[in-house]
């Protein structure tokens, strides 16, 4: 061991190892909301065979397709470091199992939609009687 081992490292460029700046208090609740999302859109999708989200990569100009879990695992990166890592797509996806976080938004909403107007609202008066036996 020599007494440089210790020494900042000023002489050989600047420590670039801070990383981007943290996430703001809105930006972490936007991952958040995204994460949350992304299990309601995963829950109800999935078993129809859908296996991720597709994003439009702007360093790239292509689509990937990202299953459910690296979905995940980016947003928790991203909660955790400032930034995502690139990761490998899967290897020949097939489009038609992948669907846009609009659609997935979209079909969150029908079924959400849907469930509310299955719910009995109690508004049609008490113990099933109808307006004309009034």
């Amino acid at each position: 061991m020599t007494p440089f081992d210790d020494a900042p490292g000023a002489d050989f460029g600047p420590d670039d190892r801070s990383g981007p700046p943290p996430l703001t208090m809105e930006e972490r609740a936007g991952v958040l909301d995204d994460l949350a999302e992304l299990e309601v859109f995963r829950t109800l999708l999935e078993p129809t065979g859908i296996k991720g989200i597709v994003v439009d990569c702007p360093d790239c100009d292509e689509e990937h397709h990202v299953d459910w879990a690296l979905m995940q695992a980016n947003l928790r990166q991203l909660l955790d470091e400032g930034q995502t890592g690139r990761h490998e797509p899967p290897f020949d996806p097939d489009p038609d199992d992948y669907v846009s976080w609009d659609y997935a938004s979209g079909y969150a909403d029908g079924v959400a939609a849907r469930a509310e107007g299955d719910e009995p609202t109690g508004q049609h008066g008490g113990g099933g009687r109808h307006a004309r036996e009034d």
